[in-house]
């Protein structure tokens, strides 16, 4: 049976190209992987190195094995090209920065060996992605896993992906698995269906549909359900490998009038896209991270996440299952076509896929975002599209395609009309001013395409939590204006219930090199969190408000302490039907500005202690009354390091 043996430990990292026989003296720095060698200020070339090869060196001993075993090295994600050499011998070469590749080193194995990893992130016109608006880290960032697999195996070499495809059918109050299997040699695989408590539910074998009875949904967040298919693959009577996966029951559909449906009921899809990079880490992240984003985006009561704008993590996607988040998983076919890498778009498809293919969270695969940014090779590009659309329905006839269509892109792009569902990315009320356009762009859509299922894949407005406004307005990048954005689309959504999904943009600030905004240069501050996830801003809390019924009462503009004039207005967020607001020990009056906000006026005193009540629920903060407004609060074309971290 195989046997996974992590080799993460004492690599050496050398920051410089070479051979593979020099790696035996080279002269680097001893770390362990996962590593991304540009993690600190956001930039492409960060920390003095640049967007370049540089090798990756590891000393390991021979795995025991015997004659009809096989040992593959895995890697999880090397971003974005790697040459694996062993004991000098070339292994494998991969284009692709967010996949999983293996391969077979069985035949070049001595008792003492030398792994050596090239790995480049430069540029190129034939590996996606190479422009964008986030960082391209470079480095081993994901798990490198030994495998010791027998002679027969379900196939390691096919696409990354784990040999096993699941297709999970739903009949009335039963369903319908079918296990397809990729196997490496001979044997038969039988198949174990096991329920949440490992209790087995029906049996068969590969590639022949197995009953089973009175399932149990996947039911999004309510009830994320998931079953276990045990594949084991039977050579001479016993059992030579096994793989088991998780999946779960459901059925969706969209409807240009109603929107979503998740097993037959409307499920309003509302929730955010997500960048897997953490500051100080870059894409170098283990399980704890994954797992406290996860939770943040349950927190505010999403029931979706577009994983933008790769393949994410194994491991995140088996937390979307367990949460219950629906996710539109996509490629990094962004913002500008390279025809030379045409094949490299279909094999990233591919291998996003099949390693994916068993996950119940997943119900859209995204096949580009933003492609129409610059207006070349406009032939090829739709070209391109109809081939990956066509490839998705081939390979998964279930699940809906789409794509993320450019702000500028005209509603009656051809490159809109090809996947199953379509989406925009809008930031009308931050980049150009008119938040009521939004109502306006939809209404002219659907008026010229009543059939078409659309949704919003990207919308936001950047935020510092360090600056303020008393008179919050585009572009100051202030907390104020961007609650005051959210709270808007928040109330646009409820009036526009046939968006078949909207993605908020982003959950996280992330690394993006280009961008000098804010005062700290390198970022993306459009997250409802900072980058560090140490910051929940107000906007967080207004999704919270909407969302979650768990109950809430939140202040919004703790961070704004400091305050001139008489007066000042306080704004809770809540999902309580009402709140009392208490300011030095005299209950204020005020008003309920929308379903979720109540907003209150209060005359200001040097100091000002403000409790709001609902019930038990309470939230506290402290105003101050100043004479002059804070400098700290106001964004600088040169900006000082502010402690606004706090």
């Amino acid at each position: 049976m195989r046997q996974i043996v992590n080799i993460n430990e004492n690599w050496l990292f050398v920051k410089k190209d070479l051979k593979p026989e020099d790696a035996e003296t080279a002269e680097g720095e001893k770390i362990n992987v996962p590593f991304t060698w540009n993690n600190i200020d956001g930039q492409d070339g960060g920390n003095d190195y640049v967007r370049a090869a540089y090798v990756f060196v590891k000393k390991f001993k021979r795995p025991d094995f015997t004659q009809k075993e096989r040992v593959y090295i895995e890697f999880k994600g090397v971003n974005s090209s790697a040459v694996v050499w062993v004991n000098g011998i070339n292994k494998a070469e991969h284009d692709g920065g967010y996949s999983t590749f293996r391969t077979d080193i069985t035949d070049c194995l001595k008792d003492e060996n030398t792994l050596v990893v090239r790995v480049d992130n430069s540029k190129t016109e034939k590996v996606y992605p190479q422009t964008a608006d986030f960082t391209f880290y470079g480095g081993i960032y994901r798990d490198v896993n030994l495998i010791t697999v027998s002679e027969n195996h379900f196939d390691l070499d096919f696409y990354g992906s784990p040999g096993v495809k699941i297709d999970a059918a739903v009949n009335g109050k039963d369903g319908q698995v079918t296990v397809t299997d990729y196997v490496t040699g001979r044997g038969r695989v039988e198949i174990e269906i096991l329920d949440a408590d490992g209790k087995c539910v029906g049996r068969g074998e590969s590639r022949k549909p197995i009953k089973i009875e009175n399932i149990r949904l996947w039911n999004g967040v309510k009830d994320p359900y998931l079953y276990c298919a045990k594949a084991v693959l039977i050579v001479n009577g016993e059992a030579a490998d096994e793989v088991r996966l998780n999946f779960g029951f459901r059925t969706f559909h969209a409807d240009p009038k109603k929107g979503f449906f998740l097993n037959g009921k409307p499920y309003p899809l509302r929730g955010v896209c997500r960048h897997q990079d953490r500051k100080n880490l870059g894409n170098a992240i283990g399980k704890a991270e994954h797992e406290q984003d996860a939770e943040l985006i349950k927190e505010i009561g999403a029931n979706t996440v577009r994983l933008a704008h790769y393949q994410h993590d194994d491991y995140f996607y088996d937390l979307c299952d367990r949460y219950g988040f629906v996710v539109w998983a996509e490629i990094p076919y962004i913002s500008r076509h390279m025809p030379e890498a045409n094949s490299n778009a279909v094999e990233q498809m591919k291998e996003l896929i099949y390693q994916q293919y068993h996950h119940a969270s997943i119900c859209v695969w995204g096949i580009s975002n933003e492609i129409t940014m610059y207006r070349r090779h406009k032939k090829d590009m739709l070209a391109l599209h109809k081939k990956l659309n066509a490839l998705c329905n081939e390979i998964d006839p279930v699940r809906l395609t789409t794509l993320a269509c450019f702000a500028m892109c005209s509603p009656f792009n051809k490159s809109a009309h090809i996947t199953d569902l379509v989406s925009w990315n809008l930031y009308l009320g931050w980049y150009v001013p008119g938040k009521f356009l939004n109502d306006i762009w939809f209404a002219f859509f659907r008026l010229f395409y009543p059939k078409r299922c659309i949704g919003l894949s990207e919308y936001g407005a950047e935020c510092m939590p360090n600056l303020h406004s008393k008179r919050p307005r585009r572009g100051d990048n202030s907390e104020e204006y961007q609650l005051d954005y959210h709270r808007y689309m928040l109330a646009f959504f409820e009036r526009h219930p046939y968006l078949w999904a909207t993605h908020v943009w982003n959950m996280f600030d992330f690394a993006a090199d280009a961008r000098n905004q804010g005062g700290e240069p390198g970022m993306n501050h459009k997250g409802l969190v900072t980058f560090d996830r140490k910051i929940k801003k107000d906007s967080f809390y207004a999704y919270k408000a909407y969302w979650n019924d768990e109950p809430l009462v939140y202040i919004c503009g703790k961070r704004f302490e400091n305050r001139t004039g008489k007066t000042t207005k306080i704004t809770v967020m809540s999902n309580r039907e009402n709140v009392s607001l208490v300011c030095n020990g005299q209950t204020v009056k005020g008003k309920k500005a929308d379903k979720h906000t109540f907003v209150f006026k209060i005359k200001l005193k040097d100091k000002n202690v403000i409790r709001a009540q609902s019930g038990e629920i309470y939230d506290e903060c402290v105003i101050n009354r100043v004479n002059k407004p804070d400098y700290n609060y106001k964004m600088h074309v040169k900006s000082e390091t502010q402690s606004w971290q706090k």
